[in-house]
């Protein structure tokens, strides 16, 4: 069964893209912990991230990477964090977060309450470069 993120791949779900390859997909999260809180995904479907092969999983960093610094390049913050969990959705995925402490990266905080609008703006912020 496809999961969410596949189907926001194959264009069955909307998302506020910010970057896109071939290969790999950055939106910005819907239920966000910090204003920027962006996903980075494989186009292909895999569950752990740790499953992918190694030049995919390394060309997936520096995609990442880019998409960090697209963010702290419009957002403020002090850096951008990285966690993978991947608990939540049976599709290997990173978090970029935007942070100002530590604090910005607790994922038992209660998520921003942010409009399909200001998400639409946000997105066509980061996208621009």
């Amino acid at each position: 069964m496809a999961s969410i993120f596949s189907k926001i791949v194959a264009g069955e779900i909307p998302c506020h893209c910010i970057a896109e390859n071939d290969e790999f997909l950055a939106f910005l999260d819907v239920m966000p912990l910090a204003k920027g809180h962006t996903l980075v995904i494989p186009k292909s479907e895999t569950d752990y991230i740790f499953d992918i092969d190694d030049e995919m999983y390394a060309r997936l960093w520096v995609f990442a990477k880019s998409v960090a610094r697209q963010i702290e390049g419009k957002i403020p913050c002090r850096k951008v964090g990285i966690s993978v969990i991947g608990l939540e959705v049976p599709h290997a995925h990173i978090h970029l977060i935007p942070l100002q402490n530590v604090e910005d990266m607790n994922f038992s905080r209660p998520k921003l309450q942010i409009t399909q609008e200001e998400l639409s703006n946000l997105a066509s912020l980061l996208r621009t470069h």
